[in-house]
């Protein structure tokens, strides 16, 4: 077997399940491998019914007391029956297996593991796994790996797939020489991918883990490192001044720039009237107002006479820039061309055309916008809303249809980081920061609460909505699951639908839905046809919803300090007073204390350099915690230490000086 070979090469993994396993993104051997759990199962002790609280993991040996019962609900299949022991009893459910039903017989005895759920004065088990009692006595001594699936894929179906490709391939090439590996204290390459998929115990995922995300930063390093040597070599193909018309847009706006705009938009003349292309980075809290910075580099640039593009994360909010962009440029004489995948193939052809022969002054859409069929006849500029997504590659594309001209790039990240780590992270990087937000935004008022205080917080966002605002409600999984840590937006969309009735508009919003739907459930939510937004942490990048006033994060101690900030700025986009309730259902006093840092503030920055100090290795088990910067497993902040590790060897590879020390911050 090779790493290249398509996944449908395994045994048993025909052109369905291969189907499957795209959805998910694997294709090759290669990406089955580093397709890595997202928790791990630690089988507790068997429990009685009378010890079991709400929201835990619980293992219970119990008799089938009631005939399975299956009902249709929404589109969705639940099969439910009582069962019990000697203290109680308790309903177990299953969505979307309707085949169970044959295999559940009254008086059947098992060991059902799953999450305990109440509705009302009744506990229930929701979507438990169901063992014999010598096949769960096994388990309790493993780490069983959890994978992200989608409907239809089984966690049996990729353990088996991930067995066959470790079976079948001998080895991987290692980037890291031995000698350097065993000085640095690393595991082997192989041995640690196969642990992060079936490790003995925490001490070996651990050490597994910590070779993956050292490699992880190392690729990330060394791609900076090179971005900002091809900038040295770029000279400034496109010179751009200073015009009136910028001026004139920040005097016509309902609110004066922040000292902090000003900066970056002064940063950004000077790079771009400089001998080289501009390479910079703007990185500002949630709601700083970078986007408007970045359209006075546009406009500067158009009346150069040059065109520029702005490419967003996702097609919606594509379409919020063109609007928002698109009116505000009316008076200045500006053609702004949007180019998305939702558009007819009659809509891209024309925007293409326009783009081609020099009618689009600003092009706004996703990344399409620098894929072989776009033509430029003059881009000058190339703003990236989102760090990560513009690199090396991407300019060079750009650079290549532009006769071998470098355009000036600017990327808008809403990600604070630590000075400490930003220097590490994006070495010499040329980076403005701004950390103030305008003076006419509300403070947003946030509460820390425990599972007690949901029914009051139902009961104040169907206020909230009565008094014609919308809310977000964010959950950490899509759907049931055995690793059981958290609550699923299926199943928390249809318990408010339940409650509140018919009227108040409840909608979902999750990762595995096409982007078609997402596209279409966002654009209702902003539109003010669903009142209610069940999601997941899709929505941590969206779109401005200034109606929205109100977010519930359900189980937020499972994530990072920043990647709360991050969702809570979806809110207090308006002039209304905004709140922000996070619900914490670990009952740990620490998870607590943690939590009470974003009840105290709203400055991202701050946050960010409590979230370094406060996270550390413990947080590494359970549900992704963070996805700053786009890594898949490293998070730079329980991380801290590996990251100087990665930025210390990239440095001393490079002939360059050790990093700012901040591995003491974390350990």
């Amino acid at each position: 077997m090779d790493l290249r070979d398509d996944i449908s090469s395994l045994k048993g993994i025909g052109e369905k399940s291969a189907a499957l396993f795209h959805k998910v993104g694997v294709f090759s051997l290669s990406d089955l491998i580093r397709y890595f759990p997202s928790s791990y199962i630690r089988y507790p002790g068997i429990k009685k019914v009378c010890d079991i609280r709400p929201d835990e993991k619980a293992a219970l040996s119990l008799k089938v007391l009631t005939e399975a019962k299956i009902a249709h609900v929404k589109g969705m299949s639940m099969l439910t029956f009582m069962a019990g022991d000697d203290t109680g009893s308790l309903r177990i459910t299953y969505f979307n297996m309707p085949y169970l039903k044959k295999a559940i017989k009254v008086d059947m005895e098992r060991i059902f593991y799953g999450t305990v759920k109440v509705r009302g004065q009744s506990y229930g088990l929701s979507q438990p796994k169901m063992y014999k009692a010598d096949e769960y006595e096994r388990l309790t001594d493993t780490l069983t790996p959890v994978y992200p699936l989608t409907k239809g894929l089984t966690e049996k179906t990729v353990i088996k797939a991930v067995s066959q490709a470790f079976a079948g391939i001998s080895a991987i090439e290692d980037e890291i020489p031995d000698q350097d590996r065993k000085r640095l204290g690393l595991e082997k390459l192989w041995d640690s991918l196969f642990a992060m998929h079936f490790p003995d115990d925490r001490g070996q995922y651990i050490k597994a883990r910590e070779r993956v995300v050292f490699d992880e930063f190392r690729r990330f390093l060394v791609s900076m490192r090179k971005l900002k040597s091809e900038n040295r070599r770029s000279v400034n193909d496109f010179p751009v001044i200073e015009v009136s018309e910028a001026k004139r847009l920040t005097e016509s706006l309902p609110y004066r720039l922040t000292k902090a705009q000003q900066q970056a938009y002064e940063d950004i003349i000077s790079d771009m009237g400089s001998d080289r292309a501009m390479n910079r980075l703007i990185e500002g809290d949630v709601g700083s107002g970078k986007t408007i910075v970045a359209l006075l580099a546009m406009l500067t640039v158009v009346k150069n006479g040059h065109q520029a593009a702005l490419m967003a994360p996702t097609e919606v909010l594509a379409a919020q820039h063109m609007k928002k962009i698109s009116a505000l440029m009316e008076s200045y004489d500006v053609k702004c061309v949007l180019l998305t995948g939702a558009l007819t193939e009659k809509q891209k052809k024309e925007a293409r055309e326009e783009i081609a022969d020099g009618t689009a002054d600003i092009i706004i859409g996703t990344h399409a916008l620098i894929t072989d069929l776009v033509e430029y006849k003059d881009l000058a500029l190339a703003v990236c809303d989102e760090q990560h997504r513009f690199g090396v590659r991407q300019r060079e594309n750009l650079s290549d249809r532009l006769d071998g001209k470098n355009p000036h790039v600017l990327v808008i990240s809403a990600t604070p980081i630590p000075r400490t780590l930003a220097i590490i992270l994006y070495g010499d990087l040329d980076i403005s920061v701004m950390n103030e937000r305008p003076a006419k935004r509300l403070e947003i008022k946030n509460a820390v609460v425990d599972t007690d205080y949901r029914q009051k917080a139902y009961n104040f966002i169907r206020k909230e909505v009565k008094n014609g605002g919308q809310a977000y409600v964010i959950c950490p999984l899509v759907e049931p699951s055995e690793s059981g840590r958290g609550e699923n937006v299926l199943e928390y969309t249809e318990r408010l639908r339940e409650i509140w009735g018919d009227g108040i508009s409840v909608g979902t919003l999750h990762g595995r839905m096409k982007n078609s739907e997402k596209n279409s459930v966002m654009n209702r939510f902003a539109a003010g046809d669903i009142s209610v937004l069940v999601s997941t942490t899709v929505v941590e990048v969206g779109v401005d919803v200034p109606n929205a006033t109100v977010m519930m994060i359900e189980n937020a101690e499972n994530f990072g300090l920043s990647q709360l900030h991050q969702l809570r700025g979806r809110i207090g986009r308006g002039d209304k007073q905004s709140y922000c309730i996070f619900v914490d259902t670990s009952g740990e006093k620490e998870a607590s204390k943690r939590l009470e840092v974003l009840k105290k503030t709203n400055d991202g920055f701050e946050i960010a350099s409590e979230d370094l100090k406060l996270r550390g290795p413990g947080d590494i088990f359970g549900i992704r915690q963070s996805g700053e910067l786009g890594f898949k497993v490293g998070d730079i902040y329980t991380d801290a230490a590996i990251l100087k590790k990665a930025s210390d060897y990239v440095n001393e590879k490079e002939g360059r000086e050790p990093s700012a020390d901040i591995g003491k911050v974390v350990l």
